[in-house]
């Protein structure tokens, strides 16, 4: 097939996508209901999570370990009148839902919302606990994905995902190395009241938002290496890392917010968490950001010095880092943190070369999750 037929073809999927799309939107507007539809997936921002994350499951999980999985899924069917406790990813959802509500104040009927898909390889019989927890506790998600056993991760494109989370570091390793945002989340070691008016997400810079290229040189070079060719590659933008896309759709949600003369009262608030420091290798980090058009709204420069106390403040929904020595002193101070496995940093803990990737205490990627 030449490339102008492929192109046709092409775009005759997409024509008959969006008829498809069209058609099932027009039968579901005509149903009645108090509850806001699930916007559609090409323009929303969409944000899967797998149930471990969703909810705290460590005893259920103890019962798959110990039991098998006929006695895991006669668990869950004999509890599905108990909800599920909030899990770590439960308040980013949460803050999630507040940005949606702001959103169809400003853009009654926008489809440029937040939507959450539950993706687990659960069996589809764990599905009924699941959806009585999420009806209890009203949160509106719609469209669920359940792979009895199976990794979910081929599925995540066909949901046109922009940011999935999960338990397991295997399946999110597959889901980086797929082209797909993606971290492993941890539940703070102590509880922190967050806001309930405004989602605060905060990134590290190298090898998160940006590629580790500049990392490379740290580790193999040595600091005053790394600060000459930051200075050297002032104007060069950095190459993007994998959550670069994660913070443009964040942006392209607090513009529209700007637009209506919104920017005091955004209920998104983005923040920059990095080691670098500022006058050595910070100007480049503004410059990259300024080059793909995209704003955050705090940058801090540490200089080397420990995050979590700074997280402690800032107090977000979420924080990205792809070194596990950030991401435990984060959650030893109260911040629920996700680890993004990407980079030269997973060849290296504390600053010193290990053999393999410092275990994280995940499961295999045959668990429930």
């Amino acid at each position: 097939m030449s490339d102008l037929r492929k192109g046709q073809a092409s775009g005759s999927e997409d024509n008959g996508a969006e008829k498809d799309w069209a058609a099932a939107k027009a039968f579901y507007d005509s149903l009645k209901t108090v509850k806001p539809r699930p916007p559609k997936p090409s323009s929303a921002v969409t944000i899967a999570v797998s149930s471990r994350v969703l909810f705290d499951m460590v005893e259920d999980r103890k019962v798959w370990e110990k039991e098998g999985l006929e006695k895991y899924v006669s668990y869950q069917k004999d509890n599905e009148n108990t909800p599920l406790k909030p899990g770590a990813a439960f308040p980013f959802v949460k803050a999630l839902m507040t940005v949606n509500t702001r959103l169809r104040e400003l853009y009654p009927g926008s489809e440029e919302l937040f939507d959450i898909v539950l993706m687990t390889n659960n069996h589809a019989q764990v599905g009924v606990r699941l959806i009585n927890s999420i009806n209890h506790y009203d949160l509106p998600i719609e469209r669920f994905c359940m792979t009895g056993g199976k990794s979910p991760i081929g599925y995540l494109k066909a949901y046109l995902t922009n940011l999935y989370l999960s338990k397991d570091s295997d399946k999110v390793q597959e889901a980086i190395e797929a082209g797909i945002a993606a971290a492993t989340m941890f539940s703070p070691n102590v509880e922190v009241v967050l806001s309930e008016i405004q989602l605060r997400v905060a990134f590290d810079g190298d090898a998160v938002l940006f590629s580790d290229e500049s990392e490379i040189i740290v580790k193999e070079q040595g600091l005053d290496s790394f600060f000459d060719h930051e200075r050297v590659n002032e104007n060069k933008p950095l190459a993007q890392g994998p959550l670069k896309c994660f913070l443009e759709a964040l942006g392209k949600l607090q513009r529209k917010f700007y637009v209506k003369d919104e920017r005091l009262k955004c209920p998104i608030r983005t923040y920059l968490v990095t080691a670098r420091s500022a006058a050595s290798s910070g100007a480049r980090v503004l410059k990259t950001l300024r080059s793909w058009g995209l704003e955050i709204d705090e940058a801090l420069f540490l200089a080397g010095a420990p995050k979590g106390p700074l997280l402690q403040k800032i107090r977000p929904h979420i924080f990205f880092d792809d070194q596990m020595f950030h991401i435990e002193g984060a959650k030893e101070l109260g911040t629920i943190s996700a680890h993004v496995p990407y980079g030269i940093g997973q060849k290296y803990h504390k600053g010193k070369l290990i053999e393999k990737p410092v275990n994280q205490g995940q499961e295999k990627p045959t668990s429930q999750s």
